[in-house]
């Protein structure tokens, strides 16, 4: 491919772009789309309800307009249909948890000189130190996966199981997701017991709590207790070193029945490690974040589930956002 020639002005508007980041983040933050609702409101109104500035209000509103997040006319400011229904706590496709996620990780951004320098990371506290942050991140990746799970579970072939194990599954939004499409399986969701409220929470809204049950654990440093026809691990690779994810892919193959199938989902780099862009992007952030995380290439993690033991490794072929992918094998 020949390389991107690049100007002055687009090298500075991308520099510049954090500004339209900023601004979402703090719409999303003083609930701003929420409190408009489904109505047309005056900045001053707006202030009142947040006990805010109405310079400060106004200048934000205007801004989110000009971003086409808001639409304005003499009487005050609207919601766009579209935005509403992302962006409104109303709304049940409310994605602003992830938002929120993202903003809690700009102070760590700003740093990144520094820990590219040191090789260490910068964020003195995790997504499950802090009450707001753990929120935040659970509900995050809820609002992640409910836009991906239905892909998910049209290729991942799950009729002939009756348990899954949800490793690392936070929420449960894929055993949820695999329940509901695979009436006779039962599931169970593996995860820190900071997780437990809101994974029980969101299993009982979908009415499955008799099919899907939590259990606490540190997946690291505890054992997988019982025997599973299927185990998914999404998004948990990257927060691990290679010795660490070794050692995780191991410890689920034993907990498997003969024949079990292990799905690897997550975030692949290209086997060169320069791209594509959002898996190189976010190794930087587990750079950031922690001490041996990072993004993986297919032939890495072919290679871990090759070493523990599975045949029959291979990509299920499906297009998802992000440059996610789905590694399979079978013990």
């Amino acid at each position: 491919m020949k390389p991107r020639a690049w100007n002055a002005g687009q090298l500075i508007e991308l520099s510049g772009y954090f500004w339209k980041t900023g601004t979402l983040h703090a719409g999303v933050k003083l609930d701003i789309f929420t409190i408009i609702g489904d109505r047309r409101m005056g900045a001053a109104e707006i202030a009142r309800k947040l006990d805010g500035s109405v310079k400060g209000v106004e200048r934000l509103l205007n801004a989110l307009t000009a971003m086409d997040l808001l639409e304005k006319t003499d009487d005050g400011y609207a919601n766009l249909a579209s935005v509403k229904a992302l962006l409104s706590k109303d709304s049940n496709a409310y994605i602003g948890h992830i938002i929120l996620h993202h903003h809690h990780l700009v102070p760590s951004w700003a740093q990144l000189d520094q820990a590219v320098r040191s090789g260490n990371p910068i964020r003195t506290r995790a997504s499950f130190s802090d009450e707001q942050w753990r929120k935040s991140f659970l509900m995050g990746m809820f609002n992640l996966a409910m836009g991906l799970a239905p892909l998910i579970v049209a290729v991942v072939d799950l009729s002939g199981c009756r348990h899954l194990l949800d490793l690392g599954g936070g929420p449960g939004t894929y055993a949820i997701h695999f329940c509901r499409h695979n009436p006779g399986l039962e599931a169970t969701v593996f995860d820190l017991p900071t997780t437990r409220p809101f994974a029980e929470k969101t299993i009982a809204a979908f009415n499955l709590t008799q099919r899907i049950r939590f259990m606490e654990g540190d997946y690291l440093n505890d054992e997988i207790n019982g025997r599973y026809d299927a185990i998914w691990l999404s998004h948990i690779l990257h927060a691990e070193g290679p010795r660490q994810c070794q050692a995780l892919i191991g410890k689920a193959v034993n907990a498997l029945e003969p024949g079990g199938a292990i799905f690897v989902h997550d975030f692949f780099l290209n086997d060169r490690l320069d791209g594509p862009l959002f898996p190189a992007l976010f190794s930087l952030n587990m750079l950031l974040g922690t001490d041996y995380g990072q993004s993986y290439c297919e032939g890495q993690v072919v290679d871990m589930l090759t070493n523990a033991g599975l045949r029959e490794v291979q990509r299920i072929p499906v297009t998802l956002p992000n440059d996610s992918g789905i590694i399979t094998g079978v013990v």
